[in-house]
């Protein structure tokens, strides 16, 4: 069959040359778009008088149709067709008859592609968000739940000081909000029309592009045509916040692996987000949590793709550029697939607040608070930090813990140990007595998870 670019050329091309070259076995998930932004279109073609008005609305409501029987399966996809775009115009053309061949007036699928791309994205990040806010409020409402358990915080992999589990948990919190941002800002930067660029070089059809891009409810176009074609800045703006959030997802992702084995064994996760063993029959392993962490990889192999696809690019467009969709569509799935699980994976899980309490008593995360006792004593606080540590070096010689050391043993470390100092090494008021903004208090906490409501808010 002729292809509709047929002219300079026959339009013949082998089989396998035209499996290579077409897009549609993926381009077709923007089939919404690109009907929508070809309604605009023809309203654009009449209000300027290139087509009658009754020419637009024939256009109109036979993409109408189209959408429609796409939608409800009674229309599929022709694999012969070279891309979404084609496809639908051969599909109305063959309704129509010669109406719908005046469509691609003043348009080339270089800014069509654009435009289609620009429009599903937009999509994409309104659902993600939705998705990001949905897991940002369940870490919210298990924060609420636990601001009084205690655990170890760590650096390093090792015990560090005390803190409580909501506290933690709103760390993650605070990591979505920046993502839901990052979303944000790329969409506010992909609000640009680029239809009416056409091929590079715009068109000498009296168009109306402002008319165009507000239809389609973009806040601006694009100001250079050959930039319009080629531009594929926005899609990387999408995939990076993406690798940032997995990113994320990952580290929490790990933290629950090891916090759900048997050696932390600080929470349990729920048997609908795990999976068992074929020949230990002990074992509930974190798959769900694993996954998360091993897409990660994938997204960021998307970015890295494209990325490389368009360091070399002269202008404008080149075909290399349709291998920015597979990429950004597989980015926008993983992530969204990724968020789904995770939120009814943190949900459900059992907190174990008595192994968290019992890992912080044995890890002298009480030690920097000794060593501030002195320091309020009048000690400075380098003498201080030597003589703490001197003193858990004997603990752990000895097995004993900084809360049960007898005080004449203390004392022979420093006068200035009293009575009063069991209460300031005690572990809840080691995390009561950290006021600071942003610090574990019960306080603090309250304050953070008020915080994350209200920007989830806006």
């Amino acid at each position: 069959m002729a292809k509709m670019w047929a002219g300079r050329t026959a339009g013949q091309t082998e089989k396998l040359a035209d499996d290579f070259n077409s897009s549609l076995r993926f381009d077709c998930k923007m089939y919404k778009q690109d009907i929508t932004g070809s309604m605009a279109h023809a309203a654009m073609l009449a209000r300027q008088g290139i087509i009658t008005s009754d020419e637009a609305q024939t256009l109109i409501k036979g993409l109408s149709g189209i959408l429609a029987d796409i939608d409800s399966g009674a229309l599929e996809f022709d694999p012969s067709c070279e891309d979404i775009h084609m496809f639908v115009e051969e599909v109305l053309t063959k309704r129509l008859g010669a109406v719908g061949k005046k469509l691609h007036t003043a348009r080339s699928r270089n800014d069509q592609v654009a435009l289609d791309l620009r429009l599903y994205l937009r999509d994409e990040i309104g659902a993600i968000t939705e998705k990001i806010v949905a897991l940002t409020e369940v870490l919210a409402s298990k924060a609420a739940q636990y601001d009084n358990c205690i655990l170890p915080g760590y650096t390093h992999l090792q015990r560090a000081q005390p803190i409580v589990f909501s506290h933690h948990l709103l760390a993650y919190a605070m990591m979505l909000l920046r993502d839901k941002s990052r979303f944000e800002d790329a969409a506010a930067r992909m609000n640009v029309c680029p239809i009416g660029s056409c091929a590079l070089a715009g068109t000498t059809y009296d168009t109306d592009r402002w008319f165009e891009a507000r239809e389609l409810g973009f806040a601006d176009v694009a100001r250079n045509s050959i930039d319009g074609v080629s531009d594929r800045d926005f899609c990387l703006d999408f995939m990076s916040a993406c690798a940032v959030l997995m990113m994320h997802l990952s580290r929490f992702s790990e933290e629950l692996i090891l916090w759900s084995s048997w050696e932390f064994r600080f929470v349990e996760l729920s048997d609908a987000y795990t999976t068992g063993s074929s020949i230990m029959p002990q074992k509930k392993n974190p798959d769900m949590a694993e996954l998360i962490r091993g897409k990660t990889g994938r997204v960021y192999g998307d970015l890295m793709a494209l990325l490389t696809t368009m360091k070399g690019l002269p202008l404008a467009y080149n075909k290399d550029m349709q291998e920015d969709k597979e990429s950004v569509f597989d980015a926008a799935e993983t992530v969204q697939m990724c968020l789904d699980v995770m939120t009814p994976m943190i949900d459900t899980m059992t907190v174990r607040a008595d192994r968290m309490r019992k890992a912080a008593e044995e890890g002298f995360i009480n030690a920097t608070d000794l060593a501030d006792y002195l320091v309020k004593k009048g000690m400075p606080f380098r003498d201080a930090y030597r003589i703490s540590g001197a003193i858990v070096a004997e603990c752990i010689k000895t097995g004993a813990v900084l809360e049960t050391l007898p005080l004449e043993v203390y004392r022979g470390y420093s006068d200035l140990f009293e009575g009063d100092l069991y209460d300031a090494i005690d572990l809840s008021a080691c995390v009561a007595k950290r006021t600071s903004l942003g610090g574990p208090s019960v306080k603090s906490v309250k304050e953070q998870i008020a915080y994350v409501r209200e920007q989830l808010k806006k």
